[in-house]
């Protein structure tokens, strides 16, 4: 008794397990249910697409053909301005803001089209102006002053200009940056700010230009010889203007040299053919007629000790 007592005692209770069972009516109802949650997701992508996604295709379709036909017809208005010889300058900016206003009105069209309150994303581009505006004051210096150049006219297109270091020929006027072309075949894109803002020479306002160059002779040489011999190099090309006459004079007296001052007029477009000239016929005239050009020397002596 005792034994099957014990026995009784040290058996292990059986606990019964408080996990619920799937059964198979839950498991298939599950099943139902992620099912007809995709159809739900995949009735509501169709139904987006056949209203929203299309108006979306029709918008872009519509914005590519009428940008494609604003630059058509820009590219005609520049072509028949060019024809009645009107300002380059100006026709080029003129037609860029007219493009840029156009391609401005379609997109403004096409986002009332989608449904979007036009007048809410007013303020909010408004918002974002501001905000923008503070963050880019250089940039809106540059746009002033691409208006005050546009405006004030310093220069136009294909005029040869000097400004903040550079100098080439004016290939383009932009609302924020001028495009110039240097010498070399550089393309230089100066801030319309800083042009605005600082001196700007221009060498293409008058058709004529005047070339200054100096020679140096030694004291021991002849002056009047050496002058008759700069004359004759001015008066044999044709592109040196007789009228007014080549300037001709001893400019200065170095320490080691006399100066000798030439001036000539010519045409504008020939101011660097003659610049080149005058530099290498006068000295080949001073070579053939023992006119010494000085230059710097060092005698060295030794000394045997």
């Amino acid at each position: 008794m005792f034994l099957e007592k014990l026995l009784t005692d040290t058996t292990p209770s059986v606990v019964p397990s408080s996990t619920p069972t799937t059964t198979p009516s839950e498991t298939s109802e599950a099943i139902v249910d992620t099912e007809e949650l995709i159809a739900g997701l995949i009735d509501k992508a169709v139904n987006w697409v056949a209203d929203v996604g299309v108006k979306i295709l029709i918008a872009l379709i519509i914005m590519i053909v009428c940008f494609k036909v604003i630059n058509f017809f820009g590219k005609k208005l520049s072509n028949r301005l060019a024809k009645k010889n009107a300002d380059a300058t100006l026709s080029r900016v003129a037609v860029g803001a007219l493009k840029v206003c156009l391609k401005g009105i379609v997109l403004i069209t096409l986002v009332g089209y989608l449904g979007f309150q036009t007048a809410s994303l007013s303020a909010v581009v408004a918002s974002l102006g501001v905000g923008i505006s503070l963050a880019v004051q250089g940039t809106l210096s540059n746009f002033a002053g691409g208006v005050i150049i546009i405006i004030m006219r310093p220069f136009k297109l294909g005029d040869f200009i000097t400004s903040n270091g550079e100098s080439g020929t004016v290939e383009d006027i932009k609302l924020f940056y001028t495009h110039i072309v240097t010498g070399d075949n550089r393309v230089v894109f100066i801030p319309n700010g800083s042009l605005a803002n600082n001196v700007i020479v221009n060498a293409s306002v008058k058709d004529n230009r005047r070339v200054d160059t100096v020679m140096s002779i030694s004291y021991s040489s002849n002056v009047e010889l050496a002058k008759n011999l700069i004359a004759k190099v001015c008066a044999s090309h044709e592109l040196i203007f007789k009228d007014p006459a080549p300037f001709i004079t001893v400019g200065a007296y170095g320490d080691s040299s006399i100066d000798i001052t030439i001036r000539v007029w010519t045409k504008k477009e020939d101011y660097w053919t003659i610049y080149f000239y005058l530099l290498d016929e006068i000295k080949k005239e001073f070579d053939a007629n023992g006119i010494e050009i000085p230059y710097n020397t060092i005698d060295v002596n030794l000394k045997n000790n």
